[in-house]
């Protein structure tokens, strides 16, 4: 070993490991969220809810008893 050098030791910047999330894992969730608040809160919904059980929930819950129906033998 020559006088002067000495080994490198690797210094550690941050407690923990350092991940980068790609595009679409945040991308995804985000506009999966806009699109059922979207449908949640639209203004069709606001104009027909003063009818008796014409809300967006139950829109969506006939829509999935439909497609429930459509998928039994």
């Amino acid at each position: 070993m020559s006088a002067g050098k000495q080994p490198q030791t690797p210094t550690r910047t941050q407690a923990g490991p350092q991940t980068r999330l790609p595009w679409w894992a945040w991308a995804l969730p985000a506009a999966a969220f806009v699109a059922l608040f979207s449908l949640l809160s639209s203004p069709a919904a606001a104009d027909s809810s003063t009818q008796a059980g014409s809300g967006p929930l139950t829109r969506v819950v006939q829509f999935v008893q439909h497609s429930a129906g459509r998928l039994a033998p």
